[in-house]
């Protein structure tokens, strides 16, 4: 399992490196897009990730312009994340690139295989 977690990690890796994110960065991302989350504590626990990792991902992603971190108005005590005009352009893009390799990877397997796939996959992910 992790041979193949680390063959598709990279095959994400090098497709998402030309609009210059990572696959982790991708998946904060997609937090905010599709789930509209904007707290770093609930992008962790959605990534399966520590509090403490999460804000040195979120760093490197303002730097490359890819998020704002501001202090929520109604408490100061916490942090919301938004999105840049660059990120919001990057969506479907980066989208469309995240498709292609799922089809990639996901044509070695017959239909039923890919369901099965899916299903094992899924259960995996409520351990």
């Amino acid at each position: 399992m992790t041979t193949s977690q680390h063959k598709v990690f990279n095959i994400v890796k090098e497709r998402l490196s030309e609009f210059d994110v990572t696959p982790v960065q991708y998946g904060v991302l997609q937090c905010i897009w599709q789930f509209d989350i904007d707290s770093p504590n609930e992008v962790a626990n959605f990534l399966d990730i520590e509090n403490s990792t999460i804000s040195g991902i979120l760093e490197r992603m303002e730097k490359k312009d890819l998020i704002i971190r501001e202090i929520d108005v109604n408490d100061r005590r916490f942090i919301k994340i938004k999105l840049t005009d660059k990120s919001k352009a990057l969506e479907e893009p980066i989208n469309i690139a995240a498709e292609e390799v799922n089809e990639k990877i996901l044509s070695m397997f017959t239909k039923e295989e890919e369901r099965d796939l899916k299903k094992y996959l899924r259960r995996i992910c409520t351990l």
